[in-house]
């Protein structure tokens, strides 16, 4: 990876993305680097994080006094308050990005992650492959050497919100185990909107269980536990009662009749559309209809 043709890219950033809001947490971001050749540096000491990645070489990293050897593909962490070198003979190919978590702005989980990246113990971390972090800071970088464009600030400030999770995920053990303890229930969530989304346009047909979870790749058992667990009604409860209300929003807002209202929503006849609009809503369709023009009629009356 040349790094000669991403130094437009980093002044881009350092024009570009110096706040990130994402998920809960406020970053301000003090600068972006890319070094094709970084040698020695002396001791010191920043009061935010620092990250850096090895594109190519070798050196060594001090670390209070601790010695870590560099090499390709190592991503290291410098921490707030902890003096820190970089040493090289023959140079360094470096990308490196500094932040820092704006306290007053991020919710607690947040405060509580970087206060647990200041006090980890792993802050050299050794790659045999392309990780996501690395793929992550590649495409920010090729981002940002495009020509501005429609979006261009706001494409490079999500890249590089997701780089600076990415990044701290590589960390902090705890940011791992939250994502793994809500990865079911993300997963559960979209099959659910893809669920209600596929019954709200098709409400017309018979909507069978299995059908619908043979459409999204998932059992009958399943499909039906999604709904009693994130909604806490059945599956056949949740299609009737879309039913309905799309029947009550045609009564109000169309002239079609019962029976076209009845297959539009997906009732085999008048007789059972009846049934089932006047026992959920203690009125018959006609009867709910005539209400709503009345009470149209009325207002329009006294205007």
């Amino acid at each position: 990876m040349d790094l000669t043709k991403y130094l437009s890219g980093k002044i881009s950033l350092n024009d570009f993305v110096h706040r990130i809001n994402q998920s809960g947490a406020s970053f301000h971001v003090h600068y972006w680097g890319v070094m094709p050749r970084h040698y020695d540096n002396q001791l010191h000491k920043h009061s935010f994080f620092e990250v850096c990645f090895v594109v190519d070489g070798e050196g060594n990293y001090m670390d209070e006094q601790s010695s870590y050897t560099l090499q390709k593909n190592t991503i290291f962490l410098s921490r707030p308050g902890v003096l820190h070198q970089i040493k090289s003979e023959h140079g360094l190919s470096l990308l490196y990005v500094a932040f820092e978590l704006i306290d007053s702005e991020s919710n607690e989980s947040w405060v509580q992650i970087m206060e647990s990246a200041e006090k980890c113990e792993k802050i050299v971390l050794y790659n045999d492959s392309e990780t996501e972090t690395e793929l992550l800071w590649k495409s920010l970088l090729i981002q940002a050497t495009r020509h501005k464009q429609h979006f261009f600030e706001e494409m490079l400030t999500n890249i590089a919100g997701s780089l600076i999770i990415s990044i701290l995920q590589d960390f902090v053990p705890d940011l791992n185990r939250n994502n793994n303890h809500k990865h079911d229930p993300e997963q559960h969530s979209v099959l659910l909107t893809q669920a209600r989304l596929y019954i709200h346009d098709n409400l017309s047909n018979c909507l069978k269980l299995t059908e619908v979870a043979r459409h999204l790749h998932i059992s009958g058992r399943h499909l039906s536990r999604i709904f009693m667990t994130e909604l806490g009604v059945s599956y056949s409860k949740y299609v009737q009662d879309e039913r309905i209300k799309k029947a009550s929003m045609l009564l109000k807002r169309s002239d079609l009749s019962l029976k076209e209202i009845a297959e539009e929503t997906g009732f085999m006849n008048v007789q059972y559309f009846t049934r089932v609009f006047t026992t959920m809503m203690q009125t018959s369709p006609g009867r709910f209809r005539t209400m709503f023009i009345d009470i149209h009629t009325t207002t329009y009356s006294d205007t």
